[in-house]
Order: structure tokens, then C-alpha cells, then sequence
């Protein structure tokens, strides 16, 4: 992409056509808490499937009944795990989630939107639960490599401390107004120290894994952040160009 076509908030550098492994395209929006990954998930579906595109829009852990239920034991079950025990559970509902739902998608030509991965186990267990351990690390790459599958292209919404602390305030607030009753998550009650090693995680796998991921200021408004990923999206050939039929499908799938 020539310099001045660059959409403007993000690390476009990044970004590179992938290898083909499938005929679809597999993008994971990663990040910390509050950072906006449901909402530009939801809105880059929307704008996707307004194109044409079949597109799943998915999330971990979970997107599979199996994974579903691995979900609440790990993010609500109050008996604690070890940080091992942890990353295998999380690699349990990934491995259902792939194989039920993820790659099944991506063989027909779907695109698929999915709201975490591999990145966040690293990130959470390994950096967050774990403090940088390297045993623990080594441990999680280990898995990772085991269950494979990574994505195509990864988009990390990165807001500031100050922003980070105001949306996790408001969503605090909502929940209280209209989900009450509704617990906060394990990681959503872990302190400020806690989600500081999650990001210098994310930013570390960032630094590493350049070529696939790509670094995109999440504070402007939502639709102005949807446009960034759908720009390096387009202008670096990780969809076709317009007028071209979706990944691999054929004829234009239906929203």
C-alpha cells in the first residue's frame, strides 16, 4: 500500500496478504478490556456482509455449545485453577470451536470475525496470570503450536489508560441499570496491575508477530475505527477488490 493510502490509525505496515490456506479469511480483533473488540466485531460483520461476504462472527472462549460451556467454568467458576489448567481449558473450547464451527466456515469461503484467540491466552495467562513466567510461556506456545490454525490477520484496538478506565466505568454502570444480577467475569475482577501485564502482553506479541498483526488506535468513534480496519483490509489485499466475488464462495453470499 503507497504511503499516502494508508487509512490513518493504525500500523498498516503490518499487515500482508496471507498464504492462502482456506478459501476464507480468518481476522481476530484482540485486545484489553473495554477496548471495543465486541462492538467492532459487530460492525465489521455489518459492513462485510453489506458487500456480499458470508461472514461468522465469533467469539472465545465459546462460539460452539462445547465451548460455550468450557466458558463458564472458565470465566465464572469460583473454584480457582492452576495457570496450566487454565491454558488447557482455554485450548479445549478453541480446539471445539475450530473444529465445529471455525474451519468449517473458512472451508466454504466465509470470512470470520472472532472476538479473541490465541493471542489472548498468551496475554491473560501467560502474561497476566502467569507475570512473563517463561515456563509458562513456553507451555502456551507449545499448545498454540500443537492446535495451530493461526488467524490471517489480527487487529489489536489499543486505547489509553485514561479511556481504558471511563469505558470500564460505564459498562460497571450499566450492568448495575440494566444486567443486574449479572457477575463480572474472572478477568474483569482482577485488579489494575493485572490488566497492565495483559497489555505489555499484547504489545510484546505485536512487536513479534508484526507481519500478521496490526496495531489500530481505538479511541475515536466506532464507525471511524470500523473504516481503519475495513481500509487495511482492502488496501492490502486481504479481501478482494470490489466487484469480486467473495473468498472462495463462488456467488455473493446472502447477510
Amino acid at each position: 500500500m503507497a504511503e499516502a493510502d494508508k487509512p490513518a490509525g493504525c500500523d498498516c505496515a503490518a499487515a500482508q496478504p496471507p498464504a492462502r490456506r482456506w478459501p476464507g479469511l480468518f481476522i481476530t480483533l484482540e485486545g484489553g478490556e473495554g477496548h471495543g473488540k465486541t462492538t467492532q466485531g459487530r460492525l465489521l460483520a455489518e459492513r462485510l456482509r453489506g458487500r456480499g461476504y458470508e461472514v461468522v462472527l465469533t467469539r472465545e472462549p465459546g462460539g460452539t455449545p462445547g465451548a460455550e460451556a468450557l466458558r463458564q467454568l472458565i470465566l465464572f467458576n469460583q473454584a480457582p485453577l492452576s495457570v496450566r489448567a487454565q491454558v488447557m481449558a482455554h485450548m479445549a473450547a478453541r480446539a471445539d470451536h475450530l473444529d465445529n464451527l471455525i474451519l468449517p466456515a473458512l472451508a466454504r469461503g466465509a470470512v470470520v470475525v472472532c472476538d479473541r484467540f490465541h493471542d489472548s491466552t498468551e496475554s491473560y495467562q501467560g502474561h497476566g496470570v502467569a507475570g512473563g513466567d517463561e515456563g509458562i510461556l513456553d507451555f502456551i506456545q507449545k499448545q498454540r503450536s500443537l492446535l495451530g490454525h493461526e488467524p490471517d490477520v489480527t487487529f489489536l484496538l489499543e486505547v489509553d489508560e485514561a479511556e481504558t478506565m471511563r469505558r470500564l466505568r460505564l459498562r460497571a454502570a450499566e450492568r448495575a441499570a440494566v444486567r443486574a444480577g449479572m457477575k463480572a467475569d474472572r478477568y474483569e475482577r482482577c485488579d489494575h496491575d493485572f490488566h497492565q501485564r495483559v497489555e505489555q502482553g499484547f504489545k510484546a506479541i505485536a512487536a513479534r508477530d508484526h507481519t500478521r498483526v496490526v496495531r489500530v488506535d481505538a479511541t475515536p468513534a466506532p464507525e471511524e475505527v470500523c473504516a481503519v480496519l475495513l481500509g487495511t483490509l482492502q488496501g492490502d489485499g486481504l479481501l478482494p477488490q470490489p466487484g469480486q466475488l467473495p473468498c472462495g464462495t463462488g456467488k455473493a453470499a446472502q447477510p
